[in-house]
């Protein structure tokens, strides 16, 4: 239907105008499981949608502000509790917004609110209802869970909740990365009429919907998870069917084997910089030396992370959430190990741990002392790897590192 298509490119660009999102796929999918919020009376599971991030000031608030304009029936909130849900939801159910999730489900507090985990257990699947005891005479009472979700906090929720959501994981935008400042006086009136645009053209369908089983590229738990986002692209048509299922495949895969260590990670990556740095910004190092310099810290964590302290194996997979891989390096010396290209390292650098901006400095000329201010000399600027590294040498999966003459050489330690 050309109606539905142009109407979610609509909301597509609507997000994108508020919210940098982490991939096209991550904003294919927020624009999906918006438009399924209007058609949830039909559905058979209803897709949770965890926005996460590594650390503060990632859009995840902002995100949620966009969502509680455009879904249908928005219940926001910072906190809750399971009575709460238990008498809000019905035949008819919210879309339940919730922000600071980290303070409901971390570890200090996480042993508390088991109940309300459960219930967001179970309303992901329809016909799961909570019973409890109600009444001067104590009768038995079945309270409906099936309800849509969307938690938004630091680091991962619990597992059975990400195992049941849209995984958005959210990053500080970079420089360049503009998007406009929402004020809800102001702009909420046009992501509203969107939102009545959504239920009109998904009304009527709901019958269609309901008798749908579109054709899914994954199985068993996310398959559930990933259809309703899927048949509102099928309702849709034009690219949407196509856009629909790449996002379900690509996020699905990505999900697979993802950790929880987002604060530590973060330190990782100063900590990796600072040795880089120390060792004159080589071109690459070996693990094995940038293993050294980050337990010869005392003051960081990584000398006792195990019980013989970082290594090779661990590092890996602390950095694997950043697209960052050991790779085979040829050395100036000849010799071939593996290491890290401090190129691997920028786009992360610049996202969570930006170098802060230099002080400006006015400069100005004593009376006594005629003629221009002297000038300060430059600080050196650590040469940029995509310019100073040459064409790999034919060896599969290897990195080679310019010889001393044009970029420093590792850092070799004994």
């Amino acid at each position: 239907m050309a109606e539905g298509a142009g109407l979610l490119a609509e909301l597509r660009s609507s997000i994108a105008r508020y919210v940098v999102l982490p991939n096209d796929e991550a904003l294919t999918a927020v624009t999906l499981w918006v438009a399924a919020s209007h058609i949830q009376p039909v559905l058979q599971h209803a897709p949770r949608m965890a926005i996460v991030g590594p650390t503060k000031k990632c859009g995840k608030s902002r995100l949620l502000d966009i969502l509680a304009e455009t879904v249908n029936r928005p219940m926001i909130t910072v906190n809750t509790s399971p009575a709460v849900i238990f008498r809000i939801i019905g035949m008819e159910p919210p879309t339940l917004l919730v922000d600071e999730a980290d303070t409901i489900f971390g570890a200090k507090v996480a042993e508390k609110n088991e109940e309300l985990r459960g219930l967001l257990n179970a309303g992901h699947q329809r016909n799961r209802p909570a019973w409890r005891i109600t009444g001067p005479d104590h009768e038995p009472t079945a309270f409906p869970t099936f309800a849509m979700a969307a938690l938004a906090g630091i680091g991962d929720l619990p597992d059975t909740i990400m195992d049941r959501a849209i995984v958005i994981r959210m990053q500080r935008r970079r420089k360049g990365e503009e998007i406009a400042d929402f004020r809800v006086p102001r702009d909420s009136r046009a992501l509203n009429d969107l939102r009545e645009q959504l239920t009109a053209w998904l009304t009527p369908l709901t019958e269609q919907a309901a008798e749908m089983t579109p054709a899914m590229p994954v199985a068993d738990r996310a398959a559930d998870t990933w259809e309703p986002l899927v048949l509102v692209a099928d309702l849709a048509g034009g690219d949407w069917p196509a856009l629909a299922r790449t996002a379900c495949v690509a996020m699905t895969a990505h999900e697979a084997g993802q950790d929880e260590e987002a604060s530590l990670k973060t330190r990782l990556l100063r900590d990796i910089r600072r040795a880089f740095a120390d060792a004159g910004n080589p071109a690459a190092m070996r693990s094995r030396d940038l293993l050294a310099a980050l337990c010869q810290d005392a003051e960081a964590p990584w000398a006792d992370y195990s019980s013989t302290g970082l290594n090779a194996h661990h590092l890996s997979n602390l950095l694997r959430d950043f697209g960052i891989r050991p790779v085979n390096i040829r050395f100036p010396d000849g010799t071939q190990a593996k290491g890290y290209p401090s190129s691997r390292f920028t786009d992360a650098w610049d996202r969570y741990c930006p170098e802060p901006e230099p002080e400006r400095s006015v400069e100005t000329t004593p009376p006594h002392h005629p003629g221009p201010s002297p000038t300060t000399p430059r600080s050196p600027t650590p040469p940029r790897s995509p310019s100073t590294v040459p064409a790999p040498v034919p060896v599969p999966s290897t990195v080679a590192v310019p010889p001393p003459g044009s970029t420093p050489g590792p850092a070799r330690r004994r």
